[in-house]
């Protein structure tokens, strides 16, 4: 998808300010991609921003606008003339029905937008979430018109995905049973990671909807999301902390796992974070 972000921004989009959703910090490939294009940043509540890129859900901090929610927040905070790329690439983690609580849905209401309103909502997936398959690069892109389609297509380079992800594609899709394990073991799994992280560190917040792959935790102590990521990656299952990036140093990210695969992660940190506790008695 990163591609198609930087087609978008470039071949769409009038040049300006642009401004992120309303989440706390959100997925970085868009602040690469508009300053690279030669936007300047603002803050999210800037209404006369030419470009808003959000993430629903929020990317890596979990938060979540159901369709009509984030149509009315479109609706409220962006100017005639202005360009949008909601990326839902969390999306299809919603359950079976993840298509009806999407914009894809609402194809009436973004050409509207498009021609009434002259705001041109882009709707952005990367695959290579839901199916894990990074390394692919798989992304699309759904436009709000086919006149922008075209003008998206017009500056693509030939050949950008190869006959090997093609064939990927094939097969992901007609996976059924993939996707139905997913959306049942996931929030199982996911409910079990927050309520034992909650009894045996009752202090840290987790956050992010029930849904999600992964858990953003609030620590509230740096040293102590420092000292969680190192037992991690000590322990073969590595967390990603906060600070990188996002300058969020109380924060760690944990990956959904299954209970046995948790178990190790959960022993480490509290061999590491009791014992420090102790310590510091």
């Amino acid at each position: 998808a990163s591609e198609l972000i930087d087609l978008v921004i470039r071949a769409c989009a009038r040049e300006g300010a642009w401004r992120p959703g309303p989440s706390d910090v959100q997925y970085e490939e868009y602040k690469r991609s508009a300053e690279a294009a030669g936007f300047s940043r603002t803050v999210h509540s800037d209404s006369s921003a030419s470009l808003l890129c959000m993430v629903n859900p929020s990317n890596p901090t979990g938060e979540y606008l159901k369709v009509d929610d984030l149509m009315e927040y479109l609706e409220q905070t962006c100017e005639r003339g202005s360009t949008v790329i909601v990326d839902e690439s969390m999306q299809p983690w919603v359950g079976p029905h993840w298509r009806e609580d999407s914009l894809i849905s609402k194809g009436a209401w973004r050409r509207q937008m498009s021609i009434e309103k002259g705001v041109d909502v882009f709707v952005m997936h990367s695959w290579t979430k839901i199916w894990s398959c990074a390394g692919i690069r798989l992304g699309s892109v759904i436009a709000p018109t086919p006149q922008l389609m075209v003008k998206i297509k017009s500056k693509q380079v030939p050949w950008s995905v190869n006959s090997v992800a093609l064939v990927f594609l094939t097969v992901a899709i007609a996976d059924k049973e993939f996707m139905r394990r997913t959306w049942a073991l996931t929030p199982v799994w996911r409910l079990n990671i927050v309520s034992k992280i909650t009894e045996a560190f009752p202090a840290w917040r987790c956050h992010g909807e029930p849904f999600l792959s992964w858990v953003w935790i609030d620590t509230f102590d740096e040293d102590q999301a420092e000292a969680a990521v190192a037992a991690a990656k000590a322990a073969g299952c590595p967390i990603r902390w906060g600070e990188p990036g996002y300058k969020k140093a109380t924060i760690i990210r944990l990956g959904v796992r299954n209970e046995l695969s948790f178990e190790v992660l959960l022993g480490a940190l509290k061999k590491v974070l009791v014992s420090r506790r102790m310590t510091a008695a």
